[in-house]
């Protein structure tokens, strides 16, 4: 026998689809290769890219359906985007999400910094937005 779940339960994943959503919908109205949006502060103020740099633009290309433009903008932003699906679609599902292990945020650290840091390099140039 399948219980439903409680509305208290379905309410918050809902919540966070609705905002995704409504972001997605200002993506696609205002283009954020042709709006002006908020300038990164890091970038403002040493020149280098951070992590996050590209990601509004990412989010704007995969909002129109062009994924590679995403990936050329922050390839970063795009998995992590899917990993947050994953881990959506999950949550709706009723599964009860765990704490991630020490190594993987460990590892997570790692990659976002490597990403960063080899972006900011002439080696790595076609990571950077």
């Amino acid at each position: 026998m399948v219980v439903a779940a409680p509305r208290r339960a379905r309410a918050a994943p809902l919540a966070v689809a609705a905002l995704a959503m409504a972001a997605g919908a200002t993506l696609y109205v205002r283009d954020p290769r042709t709006s002006t949006y908020l300038p990164c502060p890091f970038h403002a103020l040493t020149g280098l890219w951070c992590p996050g740099c590209g990601a509004t633009r990412a989010f704007g290309d995969l909002v129109r359906g062009d994924l590679g433009s995403a990936a050329s903008s922050n390839v970063l932003a795009v998995v992590l985007l899917g990993v947050g699906v994953i881990a959506w679609v999950l949550w709706v599902r009723g599964r009860r999400l765990r704490a991630p292990s020490r190594w993987i945020v460990v590892s997570g650290a790692v990659v976002v910094l490597a990403f960063t840091v080899l972006r900011n390099f002439p080696a790595g140039s076609w990571l950077a937005p």
